[in-house]
């Protein structure tokens, strides 16, 4: 791999935002959620309607998981390029992917083209979540308040599109659907244009596709695993177990979209906290919460264990970023990518290990052993990083 010069953190700082303010971090968001308007509807509409897209069931799971994948392999490369075009430009190009992605999803017939949508929108995706981030941690002492403003603002999207979206498709159909949602998601073009300006810089990014993970990219990956993963897949059968099958899908359907909800109410009081108290000590104490909830679902207890995971993820997905930031205040992007990267890879492999898992043990036996790691990881990663080494000269 070619060398590439370090980045010092004033030349760091110059690709972040030079002005813009609260604004800035509004409209980033705001992109965000009108981006995810055709993926969040595509999670309810392809296993429905697959004949009306022309493919079978075998490629449903093909398509909703390439996008996940093929982040976890353009993160780096997007991170190099957000660093030398600036965010701005970034948000720009991926505005016009997530644009293309959801008019495809309306017109697109068959595998291959379905295919090629979610790649588009896997790169689009990678790109939105470094600059909102990028926008957000920028405020320097305001970074937990921001962040958490842009997840709530970001969160609006899926939440419109999986309750007023899934009843339009009932009266318009699963196709054109998509074709409305295009149309509103190419706003997000002129939006980006009111972005304030950056300048490029030449960085040095981890361009692996594996890059090396530092303690907290590790805690990001079993919250991916676990969370994103297992506690998603498995849900409705937790729930199975105490209500009727009926209940348990409507039940979980509700559970999930209440996580949804309680990123914008908790994600904001996370951050604000996190600015007020410190983001690793909230890390601790919300962490802790989804330990506890990962626990009572082990102990038998599944809809108090349900909402204490929902309410500690909702503020974690916040203050991770926040505590990246705060440690790494001269390549933020680049380091926000490497947690993105180990959290999707988490969450690609949580569903696997949950469907060999399942077959063969309890539920209660795969998430209390679930919730031990989980906490370890957690006090790992809270501890303040060592002094470094100055090597005398």
């Amino acid at each position: 791999m070619a060398s590439h010069p370090p980045v010092t953190p004033n030349a760091a700082q110059s690709a972040a935002p030079t002005d813009g303010g609260s604004s800035a971090v509004v409209v980033s968001a705001a992109i965000m959620a009108l981006a995810l308007l055709g993926d969040s509807l595509l999670y309810v509409v392809l296993p429905l309607y697959a004949h009306e897209f022309g493919i079978g069931l075998a490629w449903v799971g093909v398509l909703l998981s390439a996008n996940r994948l093929i982040r976890v392999v353009a993160y780096g490369g997007v991170a190099a390029l957000g660093e030398r075009i600036g965010p701005r430009r970034l948000t720009l190009i991926a505005g016009v992917l997530a644009a293309v992605s959801t008019l495809l999803y309306a017109v697109g017939d068959g595998g291959p083209v379905l295919l090629a949508a979610r790649i588009v929108w896997g790169l689009a995706f990678a790109a939105l979540n470094l600059t909102t981030l990028v926008y957000a941690v920028s405020r320097t002492g305001r970074q937990g308040r921001s962040v958490g403003t842009s997840k709530a603002v970001a969160s609006v999207g899926p939440v419109l599109s999986l309750s007023i979206g899934a009843w339009l498709v009932t009266v318009i159909g699963p196709r054109d659907i998509f074709a409305i949602l295009a149309g509103l998601t190419v706003l997000a073009i002129p939006l980006s244009l009111m972005l304030p300006a950056a300048h490029p810089v030449a960085g040095r990014s981890d361009r692996s596709i594996l890059p090396r993970p530092t303690r907290n990219d590790l805690l990001g990956f079993i919250i991916g695993f676990g969370i994103d993963g297992i506690f998603v897949m498995t849900l409705a059968l937790i729930l199975k177990d105490v209500v009727s099958m009926e209940s348990a899908v409507i039940a979980s359907g509700l559970m999930i979209a209440l996580r949804r909800l309680m990123e914008i109410v908790t994600a904001p009081i996370g951050g604000v906290l996190g600015d007020r108290f410190g983001a690793a000590r909230m890390v601790l104490l919300f962490g802790g919460l989804l330990c506890a909830g990962l626990a009572g679902i082990a102990a038998g207890l599944p809809f108090m264990g349900a909402c204490a995971v929902v309410l500690g993820h909702g503020a974690l997905v916040t203050l991770q970023p926040v505590l990246v930031a705060q440690r790494n205040p001269g390549a933020v992007m680049n380091r926000l990518a490497v947690l993105a990267t180990w959290r999707d890879i988490g969450a690609a492999v949580g569903p696997l290990t949950a469907g060999l898992l399942a077959a063969r043990f309890d539920l209660e036996a795969i998430y209390a052993p679930l919730a031990v790691a989980t906490l370890v990881m957690l006090v790992w990663a809270c501890r303040p990083p060592g002094p470094k080494v100055v090597a005398a000269g």
